[in-house]
């Protein structure tokens, strides 16, 4: 039976062996391929999950709980209802101990994150139309090293086009990062930290770097302190356009980080046009093109997107044009060339032609 409302705020688990003992019984080690770490400290697992709110009646997805220790903070905060998704099956009986110690408040879900299907795994009644106040779900996990990245730009894409975990409205998320990708996630505009990552969180979400937990504090020790990010949908973008699009500009004008911003939109357009509609582009954006791409703000990302969006609007060819493909091409080209030239009399041979957006 699910504990009552009420009485869920003062919840505790009934005594279990410690995290530590767990992975003893269960000859439990973090992998290395896998970037695992765990976080014994339960003070420490209490504080990370302060920091999504209140979670009293919450619905609470965690990622990766491994040996469960941030899992039982999350249960003694007061949720409703908890969802754990562990792809590794070495955690998952610990886990069953932890599902039985909170009956009907824990599911498991042996599988990978990057594929679950999130947009199932809570009812339809928690959710909240967009343009209102968050639904009461939240995503919370301490993730491994080599998921962090890739999982992040999965969500914001999701965040964009409201799938996955979005579908319920805008789900808050608490996550852990390497202290340099967190920094990275909430650097500021002209911090040596702006990047790529940078930009399409803080378009999508307000992110808060909210605090630093040492690297001395998991167990094996990484060689690198953590980082706990929040986040939360904002019900605007910043950049009214389409997630791949923005993505596009961003990852080319960051591409060239130390040079002028112009060096990266010059990438967005083939050769044979590339400085025209260089120049146009910035000119319609009223971007100096002089500016480091640190050095930009997100309005002026947006002014950009924009531009770019009406020249695809033209040329719709250019949404699929990739410079390191032309190159590709044209190295590949030169080859095949040479090759010919060695068996075929130039005058009749004829090279091939490649086609361009514009």
């Amino acid at each position: 039976m699910m504990a009552a409302p009420g009485k869920l705020a003062s919840f505790r688990l009934p005594p279990l062996p410690t995290v530590g003992e767990l992975i003893k019984l269960y000859n439990l080690r973090a992998e290395k391929q896998l970037s695992q770490n765990f976080l014994l400290d339960l003070r420490l697992t209490d504080k990370i999950v302060r920091q999504a709110g209140n979670l009293r009646d919450a619905h609470v997805c965690e990622v990766g709980p491994g040996p469960g220790g941030l899992t039982r903070s999350i249960l003694n905060a007061g949720v409703s209802e908890m969802l754990v998704v562990e792809k590794d099956t070495r955690f998952i009986p610990g886990l069953k101990l932890l599902s039985e110690a909170a009956p009907g408040r824990l599911r498991i879900v042996h599988g990978d994150i990057l594929t679950y299907r999130m947009d199932r795994g809570f009812t339809e009644n928690i959710s909240k139309p967009w343009g209102e106040d968050p639904p009461n779900l939240h995503i919370i996990g301490n993730l491994p090293f080599n998921v962090s990245t890739p999982l992040i730009i999965k969500w914001l894409e999701s965040i964009a086009n409201r799938t996955g975990p979005f579908v319920y409205g805008r789900t808050r998320l608490t996550l852990t990062f390497q202290k340099e990708v967190a920094e990275r996630l909430t650097a500021s505009t002209g911090s040596k930290q702006r990047s790529r990552l940078s930009i399409m969180a803080q378009y999508l979400c307000t992110v808060h770097n909210c605090f630093t937990i040492p690297g001395r504090a998991f167990v094996p020790k990484p060689e690198v302190d953590v980082g706990v990010v929040h986040f939360t949908p904002l019900v605007q973008p910043q950049i009214p356009q389409p997630f791949k699009l923005v993505e596009k500009v961003v990852r080319n004008v960051f591409q060239f980080r130390r040079k002028h911003c112009y060096k990266g939109v010059e990438k967005l357009f083939p050769e044979v046009c590339r400085l025209e509609l260089t120049q146009e582009m910035m000119q319609k954006a009223d971007v100096d093109p002089t500016l480091r791409p640190t050095e930009l703000t997100i309005p002026q990302f947006r002014a950009l997107v924009d531009a770019y969006a009406h020249f695809c609007l033209h040329e719709p060819a250019l949404l699929d044009y990739e410079f390191r493909e032309e190159l590709r091409l044209n190295h590949l080209s030169k080859q095949r060339n040479k090759t010919m030239d060695t068996f075929i009399d130039k005058s009749t041979g004829t090279p091939p032609s490649s086609q361009q957006p514009c």
